[in-house]
């Protein structure tokens, strides 16, 4: 069986959830013929980790990643665009497979990024950037290849559906509901890029970039916030059947891509209607096929870490695939 070393970067909520998952399940990457071994772990304050188990593995040198050539694949969970794309960078060119979690960073680079890792012949598995443990990334990169998307629907910011849903529920002013998801772990003590819209929009951007190979212009997009929804505006609209939900959409029209992030009221006939809590969705209107929805659990260490190791397990049967070809060949 054939040892896989991979290096993780970032050692927060994800990449925990990636060390635990790949030490509580070693067998579920074995079944496709590999044996993961996570032989580095790159943070930025190594005293905050005195009390980890395999404290041997902590680093703060990134560099001693790239020297090392047995280092197959780089599993990134850094917050923010830098170091984060600086080192994805460093990695591809340094001919090591990539996974990154970092939405605001490859809302910017994907770009980039997917050009230098065509380049350089690395694959890019960026599924939990953009709707936690939904494929959704894999779903239209596999399986749309006939169907031309016209539009995108999605609820993708766990934290601000959880605010609406418990404002709506437990009849919750925004503060409390805000406070409740922060003691839950949902937001951060920060919490601007979930309520204002931000998670969504880089989220959006990393969607178009995939189906459209570009992104509209940033300042044509209408980015709006829940910040000044009401538990009144939500009961007013809940007397007659509907909800409001945060919801980001993506639509080509006429050549033209359009999109926009913003609270919106909807009817119980909407796919999105009864997406509750922390939970993400995303509605793809396809040419031929039509509607179809994806949902499940969209934040959150576990969903975020199973999507990042199902993108592991795709590029290594992919490459495992691709040096098999010769000798089936002859």
């Amino acid at each position: 069986m054939k040892k896989i070393k991979v290096a993780l970067l970032g050692f927060g909520t994800v990449g925990k959830g990636i060390y635990h998952s790949l030490k509580n399940h070693p067998r579920r990457i074995s079944n496709i013929g590999f044996e993961i071994e996570i032989v580095s772990i790159v943070v930025k304050h190594s005293e905050k980790h005195q009390d980890f188990e395999d404290r041997k593995l902590i680093t703060t040198n990134f560099q001693t990643v790239i020297q090392n050539s047995e280092i197959d694949v780089v599993l990134e969970a850094i917050v923010g665009k830098e170091p984060a794309f600086t080192y994805l960078s460093q990695s591809i060119k340094a001919g090591k497979q990539i996974i990154t979690a970092n939405k605001e960073m490859f809302a910017h680079h994907s770009r980039e990024l997917l050009e230098l890792a065509k380049e350089h012949h690395v694959e890019i598995g960026f599924e939990a950037t953009t709707a936690g443990g939904i494929p959704v990334i894999n779903t239209i990169e596999k399986l749309f290849q006939f169907n031309e998307i016209k539009k995108i629907t999605a609820i993708l910011n766990g934290t601000s559906n959880y605010i609406l849903t418990q404002m709506r529920v437990l009849k919750l002013p925004f503060n409390i509901a805000l406070e409740q998801a922060q003691e839950l772990g949902y937001a951060e003590a920060d919490p601007t890029n979930d309520i204002e819209g931000f998670d969504s929009f880089y989220k959006l951007m990393i969607l178009s970039q995939l189906i459209y190979g570009k992104q509209p212009d940033w300042s044509s997009v209408n980015r709006e916030g829940i910040v000044n929804i009401t538990e009144k505006d939500i009961e007013e609209y809940e007397r007659y059947g509907r909800r409001i939900k945060h919801v980001a959409s993506l639509e080509l029209q006429d050549g033209n891509i359009t999109a926009s992030v913003e609270p919106i009221v909807l009817s119980s006939e909407h796919p999105l209607y009864s997406i509750e809590g922390v939970e993400n969705a995303v509605v793809i209107e396809g040419d031929v096929v039509g509607r179809i929805t994806l949902s499940g659990p969209g934040a959150g260490a576990f969903p975020t870490a199973s999507a990042m190791l199902e993108d592991l397990s795709l590029i290594l049967q992919s490459n495992q695939v691709t040096k098999l070809a010769p000798i089936l060949a002859n």
